[in-house]
């Protein structure tokens, strides 16, 4: 695996085009490996999936309400139908801190339509601070084109 030895030529790639969307085997292990390398080279890190993101900037930077799932025998009385609405802290709340990169790390992004992608690839153009990595699917070799081809 010599394409994995450093993940230079991936790191450099991300630095220049700010968004990334990856393609990678499906036994896994070089997704982790490069984000390691990521790491290693002084990015803040943080991994989640894109299923359940909703509105990627409000999700990501802002504080926002979620409500908690309906689980049945529940008084509807109190906080009506749909449940009281919870308060969240933003995702990348505390990454955002200090002037270290950051970069966030999207898996199953192959859920999340064009203009979800277009919204990250926005957000990702106006923090300079932030980039960003969508997992697309699995191929055959690891791969990664710029998220702008895709949108």
């Amino acid at each position: 695996m010599p394409l994995l030895l450093s993940g230079r030529g991936f790191r450099q790639e991300l630095e220049r085009v700010g968004a990334l969307a990856l393609f990678a085997p499906l036994e896994g292990g070089a997704e982790t490996r490069l984000l390691r390398r990521l790491r290693a080279g002084g990015y803040r890190a943080q991994m989640t999936s894109a299923r359940g993101l909703g509105d990627p900037e409000a999700y990501l930077l802002q504080l926002h309400g979620v409500r908690p799932p309906h689980l049945g025998h529940q008084s509807v009385g109190r906080g009506a139908a749909v449940g009281e609405v919870h308060r969240v802290m933003p995702q990348l709340g505390a990454l955002l801190e200090g002037d270290a990169p950051i970069v966030l790390w999207l898996l199953e992004g192959q859920v999340l339509s064009s203009a979800e992608l277009a919204s990250l690839l926005a957000l990702s153009q106006r923090e300079p601070r932030l980039k960003l990595v969508v997992e697309m699917g699995g191929a055959r070799e690891l791969r990664w084109q710029p998220l702008a081809d895709l949108v």
